[in-house]
């Protein structure tokens, strides 16, 4: 049996074709290995909803978390709605962090993304993506490696020690263009920020629109030296 062991990275560049194919050839392959151990960690930005639609086709019942920070973008909990109604069998659960808005404010002072923007994504994404992780042997993410410098080498299966888990990355080889061509395609429901200068979508207060889209982050934590919330770091 293919074990995380075993498991042999291609070390080609997929045509587009073939990037989808290898994409639920991982997906297929992680659920045969991890059944209902494995939890996919989703933003719902548009790499997100290409995941979604290609485990629904190998796992219509999987578990899909989204870290909720409570505060996203309106459009974001939107889309999160239509991605319900379009997949009802999908687990799709919204993790919160244990505090609230307030009792952070309480403890950490008000505004903690703009005082410490580490210890904010700590709080409330790091820590509930550690407790919806528990009892889990791998996690699912959309993480590409076009999308920026720290994510270039990234593996399609990933020892993740943060977690003491695996981190599997079916999309690592799309191109932005081939993600809103399958989106395109298949006529999927995605965040309308997408069409406002937002290629990469996080909470409110720490997104723009993209200054350089050769660089797709480069909307999150605009003046800062900070890239990552944490989890892919």
């Amino acid at each position: 049996m293919l074990t995380y062991e075993t498991w042999q990275e291609p070390t080609i560049v997929f045509e587009q074709e073939e990037t989808y194919k290898a994409a639920l050839e991982v997906l297929r392959w992680s659920y045969g290995e991890y059944g209902e151990e494995i939890v996919y960690a989703c933003s719902f930005g548009i790499e997100g909803i290409v995941l979604i639609d290609l485990i629904s086709k190998v796992k219509p019942t999987a578990t899909i978390v989204f870290l909720d920070t409570d505060v996203h973008f309106k459009e974001t909990y939107e889309t999160i709605d239509r991605v319900k109604k379009k997949y009802p069998q999908l687990n799709i659960i919204l993790k919160k962090s244990a505090l609230t808005l307030e009792e952070q404010a309480n403890q950490f002072g008000h505004e903690l993304w703009k005082i410490n923007p580490n210890k904010c994504c700590e709080i409330r994404k790091m820590l509930p993506l550690n407790e919806a992780l528990s009892g889990a042997k791998a996690w699912i993410s959309g993480l590409r490696r076009e999308q920026s410098p720290t994510r270039m080498n990234t593996n399609f299966i990933n020892r993740d020690d943060k977690f003491k888990s695996i981190k599997i990355c079916p999309l690592i080889h799309w191109t932005w263009k081939d993600v809103w061509r399958y989106v395109s395609k298949h006529n999927l429901p995605y965040n309308p920020l997408h069409d406002k200068g937002y290629p990469s979508i996080g909470c409110e207060h720490c997104t723009q629109p993209a200054f350089n889209m050769d660089d797709l982050r480069s909307g999150r934590w605009q003046g800062s030296d900070k890239t990552e919330c944490g989890l892919h770091e």
